[in-house]
């Protein structure tokens, strides 16, 4: 280790959010990046333990080598720590801004983890600006062709490991920009799309071709030497309430794409501006919905969770290194405390009813709370209902597998979680046809979607080169 006794020495510092109110003026980063000398202070706190959980499967699914670069870092060796960091990582500038650093709650030092997220973003921020970061393309090409069904986490990390191994990939897009959830699906504030586009600029400087506007369909197993399916898992699960259709009812990646969209083209994107808006979900997507609606000056914000309250310390059930099943404020809801005073997240209630106007615009909803029998069923509290009257509803209630569309136009048969898998768990679906991220797995994280596509990626090169 670079330092002995830098746990002792130095705390636990995370660049810091930006305030609150402030950030909620612009779609700019959401934190203030600290000096190199704080990340140097930072790294020295690892420890380089004997048995190292941060990269074991309770830590990081990429399995990045985080004592080594850690140590390089501390020793002032930055170059040399981001060439170990990428010897793992494919894109750190993505999970450095959104990985929820799962390596962090497994390190040996427990809530006081080493700030590796921060730590890997800088090592390749530098190395962007250094210059280090350079088009690599292989030296030698094979001859066969690999198409890439979609351009998420998955699809990225599996062309670009099949294009390190000299394969021609290309890479199928049926969106307008490639970046799949890391364009569409993620706020620009917690990802700044310059970094997305900026990536795919040196994946196409390294050979990759990406076709835009393009739905992969069967003739990519007729044109191609192999293929994978990286869709990911995009049928969102509906809300099961009265009206649910109604106008001003939307599914929440529609809205934050229809908000991306906006940005990125200079125009208006006040789509929220003056309603009062209810977001249905407590997760991540829920959480960005809350921050956007924020930044668009709704009138109000208030976010549903069908679950209880997570506990604020770990349970006995919940035991070190496993990740923490605690309750967790995030930007959002930090910035719609600022603005209103208080948590917008209500828990253990769902939505009943829609309520309408004449022309079925959306005034208001019913909820009602809902409790665990002892038989470990829910079911509604009599006498809870309650009425909050609503302008805008967004659904972000997770999501129940791949596209019907999908299933439908490839000799692929989904399982009961709407996941394309094969039974042995492998990536291959049949033939020359595989499949990857979010798709295969069901809807994850993304470094857990970044560490699948890899692991298609070496097994279509196993597959060709017996083929």
């Amino acid at each position: 280790m670079g330092k002995a006794t830098g746990f002792l020495e130095y705390a636990r510092k995370e660049n810091p959010f930006r305030d609150a109110r402030t950030r909620l003026a612009d779609y700019a980063d959401l934190h203030t990046a600290q000096p190199a000398e704080e990340r140097v202070c930072q790294a020295s706190r690892c420890m380089n333990c004997g048995v190292p959980f941060c990269q074991s499967s309770f830590g990081c699914p990429l399995h990045n080598l985080i004592p080594e670069w850690n140590d390089l870092l501390c020793r002032g060796l930055e170059r040399e720590a981001l060439e170990r960091l990428l010897e793992t990582a494919p894109f750190p500038e993505f999970t450095g801004h959104v990985c929820p650093a799962l390596c962090e709650k497994a390190c040996n030092l427990a809530e006081d983890g080493v700030t590796n997220r921060d730590n890997e973003l800088y090592l390749i921020e530098k190395g962007f600006a250094a210059g280090w970061i350079r088009p690599k393309p292989p030296a030698k090409r094979t001859g066969k062709r690999v198409a890439v069904a979609g351009s998420g986490p998955s699809g990225l990390a599996a062309a670009a490991l099949l294009n390190r191994c000299g394969h021609q990939v290309t890479v199928c897009e049926r969106a307008d920009r490639p970046g799949g959830l890391l364009m569409y699906g993620i706020p620009n504030m917690k990802l700044p799309k310059e970094i997305v586009e900026r990536r795919i600029r040196l994946m196409e400087a390294e050979g990759i071709a990406f076709r835009l506007n393009t739905e992969a369909g069967p003739e990519i197993l007729e044109e191609y030497d192999a293929a994978v399916l990286c869709g990911g898992a995009r049928k969102p699960r509906a809300l099961n309430a009265e009206n649910a259709d109604a106008e001003g009812v939307f599914f929440a990646v529609d809205y934050l794409t229809k908000t991306t969209k906006a940005l990125l083209a200079g125009e208006d994107c006040a789509f929220a501006k003056g309603r009062r808006v209810l977001v249905i979900g407590g997760g991540d997507t829920g959480n960005d919905c809350v921050g956007t609606v924020l930044r668009q000056g709704c009138a109000s914000v208030t976010q549903i969770e069908i679950m209880p309250a997570p506990p604020e310390m770990r349970t006995p059930g919940n035991p070190w290194p496993e990740w923490p099943r605690t309750l967790r404020t995030d930007y959002g809801q930090q910035e719609a405390a600022a603005v209103q005073g208080g948590d917008p997240r209500i828990y253990e209630t769902t939505v009943r009813r829609i309520l309408t106007d004449e022309n079925r615009r959306i005034t208001a909803a019913e909820t009602v709370r809902l409790r665990r029998t002892p038989e470990g069923k829910t079911e509604a509290v009599p006498g809870s209902e309650k009425v909050l009257p609503c302008d805008l509803m967004l659904i972000a209630a997770g999501f129940v597998g791949c596209d019907e569309k999908t299933e439908k136009i490839f000799p692929a048969d989904a399982d009961a979680r709407g996941r394309l898998m094969p039974a042995d768990g492998s990536h291959r679906l049949g033939g020359k046809l595989f499949s990857a991220g979010d798709m295969r797995t069901g809807q994850s994280l993304v470094v857990r979607a970044l560490a699948d596509g890899r692991a298609a990626a070496q097994e279509i090169d196993r597959y060709l080169s017996n083929h």
